[in-house]
């Protein structure tokens, strides 16, 4: 972590995304308008599922943003402000990409269009898989309301009821874990790209992603003077310092990964180059002659040379 600067290239990434996380919220919405009339109050009640993870300070400011941007837009800006919205949001995953190119230890080959294309399209889909993860949340919700206003035992109405959330928040982690997959598979420029559903740097990311993102808000509901010391200011701070822990442990998650490989290769190598292995093929030789030294020592040169 010290030697890749983590610390350093998570700060990279918290700056952007806070540039990016207007724009996303925006296309969102538009996506959202796509599918529903009532687009305006059901993306209401999908972002303000964020606020299990942003602070409530922040998330105050993200709204209040969101809804001024919201407003402000037209029919006849539409296509233009999406296209215009998944760009500007694309530079967080730009981001992600130089960074997680840094931590795998990959030389980028892509051209800067071919990279930017790439970026796009990962940002629409993770606006996609976020937005489901959302909508399992408020699903769930609306799901748990109905059981429990239909079903005329109080117990079986609350056994429901849990059981439904239950279920909706295990799809959302399951989505969650599926996004930190996409951006471990698609963001680096790798020579060849191996799926994995979950690695040990994604549980770690998450985990440590949802530690960190809980500690921060029980430690801005008893100590907070951000707000006190810096006014409306505070909240893009708390904003900033989220976006620093999320792109910490996304990093984290993928030096986690990159550390068991790293050791499982030169694990490998030292294996097939260790001094035993001559020894262990010449006592599986068959017994030679005197006379046969001499070809018995080529044999081991030859496997000394394979090896």
């Amino acid at each position: 972590m010290l030697a890749d600067r983590l610390v350093g290239h998570a700060a990279e990434l918290g700056f952007y995304f806070a540039f990016a996380i207007f724009p996303t919220l925006l296309c969102g919405a538009t996506i959202l308008g796509f599918m529903a009339r009532s687009a305006h109050k059901l993306s209401d009640e999908l972002i303000g599922n964020l606020a299990l993870v942003i602070p409530n300070s922040a998330l105050d400011m993200v709204l209040s943003t969101f809804n001024q941007t919201a407003a402000a837009a037209s029919s006849g800006k539409l296509t233009f402000g999406s296209i215009t919205a998944v760009w500007s949001a694309s530079i967080g995953v730009s981001a992600i990409q130089d960074t997680l190119n840094a931590v795998f230890k990959i030389e980028e080959r892509r051209s800067y269009i071919k990279a930017r294309i790439q970026a796009i399209l990962v940002t629409i889909l993770l606006i996609g898989v976020v937005g489901s993860g959302l909508g399992c949340m408020l699903f769930s919700d609306f799901a748990a309301a109905i059981a429990e206003r239909h079903l005329t035992q109080h117990l079986l109405s609350i056994a429901t009821g849990v059981a439904i959330r239950i279920v909706a928040w295990a799809m959302a982690s399951c989505l969650l874990a599926l996004s930190f997959a996409i951006l471990y598979y698609f963001a680096p420029d790798w020579r060849e790209r191996h799926w994995h559903w979950l690695t040990p740097g994604t549980v770690l990311g998450i985990a440590g992603w949802l530690i960190a993102s809980f500690g921060f808000r029980v430690y801005l509901e008893y100590f907070n003077s951000f707000t006190v010391t810096y006014g409306s200011l505070g909240a893009m701070i708390i904003l900033l310092m989220w976006f620093y822990i999320s792109g910490l442990m996304l990093l984290v998650g993928a030096e986690t990964d990159f550390a068991i490989r790293d050791s499982i290769a030169r694990a490998r190598i030292a294996d097939s180059a260790a001094p035993e292995s001559g020894a262990a093929f010449s006592r599986n030789l068959p017994e030679a002659n005197p006379g046969d030294e001499a070809n018995l020592g080529k044999e081991e040169d030859r496997h000394a040379k394979a090896s």
